[in-house]
């Protein structure tokens, strides 16, 4: 396998402030990337991907959809929430990826909607981990929130539920990789997943959908040239993280070129019974836009362009 491309070069960029379509000048100067990567993660839009989603829940599989929205951002140090204005407070400014990862999906009679941030700095070299995780799950039993804050060695876990034995808590975990900051890392730079033996801390989501309490745990980890023509075939490659306690397996599928972009992913484990399920999602559409000032009836036209109901 050729080893993917690094990219090491300096330059000043004009940072997005998302949400609010307003550019600030470049607020630090930690950004170990290239032209092509300034040129495509600096240029006033953020990458909205929308897949077909097979989604495993109560021993069943259910048709839904799933978006990924990638975008950079200046984040505070302090504060750990988007500054409003980076360029007056360039000390305290850590330039990230952000993921708002989005799924939507029906089970029977009542729809699920679940969505999570994640913060991940774009000098992955000095700053390797996540800075903030939130996720959130809405269906009508109730809904979930869980967030994640880095402090020096560990992780502040702040989670709330609707069901008892997953209610009000606070707890520490050990500084370890994210497992849903491997997307970001992926789009920053492939070379940096991890691979063989691995501490990690699974996916919210699944942890969510498995009633499993978040916790450092050991995988596999391993990158391969993908073999299935569903996600892409030759030039796509496939990113896979094996647990063993509970068992479970997630692959992502992405291109071997920048900007490396995600062509879908399978996550298979045991749900309701210990009936074993793979969900599944396959790329649809793809754009770069200004989303945050597309909120007029006549910008649903996007809508449909990214095959969203």
């Amino acid at each position: 396998m050729r080893p993917l491309k690094n990219y090491l070069l300096m330059l000043p960029v004009i940072v997005l402030a998302a949400c609010n379509g307003k550019a600030q000048p470049d607020a630090g100067t930690e950004n170990p990337h290239s032209r092509e990567f300034n040129d495509y993660w600096y240029a006033g839009k953020a990458e909205l991907t929308s897949y077909h989603l097979t989604q495993s829940r109560y021993g069943d599989l259910h048709d839904g959809s799933a978006v990924l929205i990638f975008v950079t951002e200046d984040f505070s140090r302090e504060k750990q929430v988007k500054l409003d204005d980076p360029y007056e407070n360039a000390d305290d400014a850590v330039k990230v990826m952000k993921l708002n990862f989005t799924k939507n999906f029906t089970t029977g009679i009542y729809p699920y909607s679940m969505m999570f941030s994640c913060f991940t700095p774009v000098d992955t070299d000095n700053n390797p981990r996540s800075v903030k995780l939130t996720t959130s799950s809405q269906e009508w039993c109730g809904h979930t929130y869980l967030q994640l804050n880095k402090m020096k060695n560990d992780y502040k876990l702040s989670g709330y539920s609707y069901f008892e034995s997953e209610g009000d808590q606070q707890q520490s975990l050990k500084l370890s990789v994210l497992e849903d900051e491997l997307w970001n890392i992926i789009r920053l730079n492939p070379d940096k997943l991890p691979v063989g033996q691995i501490n990690i801390i699974p996916g919210s989501f699944a942890s969510r959908l498995t009633h499993h309490q978040l916790q450092n745990t050991r995988a596999v980890a391993g990158l391969n040239n993908n073999k299935n023509a569903e996600f892409g075939g030759e030039g796509v490659m496939e990113y896979t993280v094996a647990y063993k306690n509970p068992e479970r397996t997630i692959k992502i599928y992405f291109e071997s070129a920048f900007p490396y972009r995600i062509t879908g992913w399978e996550d298979s484990y045991r749900g309701a019974g210990g009936k074993l399920l793979t969900t599944k999602a396959v790329k649809n559409e793809s754009m770069l836009l200004d989303y945050w000032a597309k909120n007029k009836p006549e910008h649903e036209t996007y809508r449909d362009a990214l095959g969203l109901e």
